[in-house]
């Protein structure tokens, strides 16, 4: 096992090959995976040990994230093209919907994601001019902190279960505060 900084830019599959070829194995995984324009921590599992996957993606996982406050995008993140825009709110109102956003929540995962729906990636469709329906889903989050604000950027660390969408919960928080994010 083996902690990975995955750097911006390359999917975390991509980010594997370096330890392929420093181990000189093939068989090497990940548990759980960051956006391409993610940086972060992957825990890298090589040989027998990959078995342990599940196990490790059953566990809770922490990011920290920058939410942009006032537009939209098709992907729920910065790569997208905007679809929708509104005003910026205050803290006042981004705070006090930030408690329906802990505990067991619904969400709906992006269009714009590895979700299998009818056999294939979400992604895959939305980026073949395909309508997507995705499921919505049981998440947890743990814990939700507002680490900061510069309008129109939140900074947050959030604590939650393996499946659950940082751009989803950026989606949902800028609606409910009568905004876009």
């Amino acid at each position: 096992m083996a902690l990975l900084d995955k750097p911006a830019d390359i999917t975390s599959f991509s980010a594997l090959h370096t330890v392929k070829r420093a181990l000189g194995i093939r068989k090497v995984g990940h548990a759980g995976t960051l956006d391409k324009f993610a940086t972060g921590l992957l825990i890298v599992l090589a040989g027998p040990m990959t078995r342990l996957v599940p196990e490790f993606m059953g566990m809770a996982k922490t990011y920290e994230a920058e939410f942009e406050f006032g537009r939209e995008t098709d992907t729920l993140d910065p790569t997208g093209e905007t679809i929708a825009e509104a005003d910026v709110p205050d803290i006042a109102a981004i705070r006090e919907h930030v408690p329906r956003f802990t505990g067991e929540i619904e969400q709906l995962p992006p269009a714009f994601s590895a979700v299998h729906v009818n056999g294939r990636r979400a992604h895959e469709l939305a980026r073949a001019g395909k309508a997507v329906h995705v499921a919505p889903r049981i998440v947890k989050v743990h814990r939700f902190e507002i680490l900061g604000w510069e309008p129109p950027l939140l900074r947050v660390r959030v604590e939650c279960s393996k499946g659950t969408y940082i751009r989803s919960l950026a989606r949902d928080l800028g609606r409910a505060a009568s905004s876009r994010g």
